[in-house]
């Protein structure tokens, strides 16, 4: 087992700060066993408090860095694309034949600006639309039909009765 130290916690720390790396990725850094990590963090108050401050490091840092990006994309940016001709010299090294700079302007992205009003602003710019299903708080749960003529409202009637007692309908024409 590798000894505890304010030197081995600080390397440990500064690697998880830095990218997201795994317990094993980290351990082989610092040259301990994975067993030993997990062991100072299960034993070592202040090594587990220390890991733990190191990752909300690491996340507050993507967190910038998302909102970075997305601001870019939301807002547009611009960019340069360099484009260069190689061709072979005569003695069959590479050389620069021609290189062309132009200057590229990328649009807002539409899929940006919705991520971000859905999320900074829900109340007025919604994802999806509410609809509500109820009448005077009760769910529906049968279709509704409005039937206008009296007939129909017969014919209906007959149906269920039908349906729930196997009564056959004794209007004529109920099922022609």
């Amino acid at each position: 087992m590798s000894k505890y130290s304010p030197e081995i916690v600080k390397k440990i720390c500064s690697l998880l700060e830095k990218d997201s790396y795994t317990i094993e990725e980290v351990c082989a850094n610092v040259g301990i066993n994975e067993d030993t990590y997990y062991d100072w963090q299960k034993n070592k108050s202040d090594f587990s408090e220390a890991i733990k401050k190191a990752r909300e490091v690491y996340v507050n840092k993507m967190l910038r860095d998302c909102e970075r990006s997305l601001n870019k994309l939301v807002n547009g940016f611009d960019y340069e694309e360099v484009k260069t001709t190689i061709v072979d010299d005569g003695r069959g090294k590479p050389k620069i034949k021609e290189k062309t700079t132009t200057k590229k302007t990328a649009a807002p992205n539409l899929g940006a600006i919705i991520h971000y009003q859905t999320n900074k602003d829900p109340d007025n710019w919604k994802n999806r639309q509410a609809v509500d299903h109820t009448t005077n708080g009760k769910e529906i749960n049968e279709r509704v039909l409005v039937l206008e003529k009296e007939e129909d409202r017969k014919r209906l009637e007959e149906m269920r009765k039908f349906v729930e007692d196997g009564e056959m309908p004794s209007i004529k024409g109920a099922y022609d």
